[in-house]
């Protein structure tokens, strides 16, 4: 707190703070994962592609205004990021039926092995979303994020001649 000059002491407000509460009252969440569906059955040696379906409260931006100081602070994603089992993809467009059975550009996996062998027969995987705002005080930026769980069952194809 400052001491005014002429009476009680004026209350000093921290701009980053304030964002940081603004932030913590937006409904942030983790992406709404649109790939692999949860119903949907995938196979081995088939590439799988995966996104999130865009909303306001998944892809951003999302708004909130804190009350100390009449700021407002905005969030949106920078980064979505994909953990599977062996490795980890980026981020990722949407499939499309004219695209066949060609591998993502930028967000896929393609698994090796059925999943009947994992706990509950599929496997576990996360989608984390990076949510970065604006800090106030020196132009800075503080993230957030938030993850959503998913599965993939994983499925053999045998032919015979």
């Amino acid at each position: 707190m400052l001491k005014g000059q002429d009476g009680p002491a004026t209350p000093t407000i921290d701009p980053e703070l304030v964002a940081r509460r603004a932030t913590a009252s937006m409904c942030l969440e983790g992406p709404a994962v649109a790939s692999p569906r949860a119903a949907g059955i995938y196979v081995v040696g088939m590439p799988m592609w995966m996104w999130a379906t865009p909303s306001r409260s998944t892809l951003g931006p999302a708004t909130a205004s804190a009350t100390a100081g009449g700021v407002t602070a905005t969030a949106k994603v920078t980064r979505v990021r994909w953990a599977t089992a062996p490795r980890s993809p980026a981020a990722a467009p949407p499939y499309a039926k004219s695209r066949g059975a060609t591998p993502s550009p930028d967000c896929g996996h393609l698994y090796e092995r059925p999943s009947y062998g994992q706990p509950d027969g599929r496997y576990q995987a996360t989608s984390i979303a990076t949510w970065t705002a604006p800090a106030l005080n020196d132009g800075g930026t503080f993230t957030e994020t938030r993850a959503t769980e998913f599965t993939a069952d994983v499925h053999e194809v045998q032919a015979v001649n």
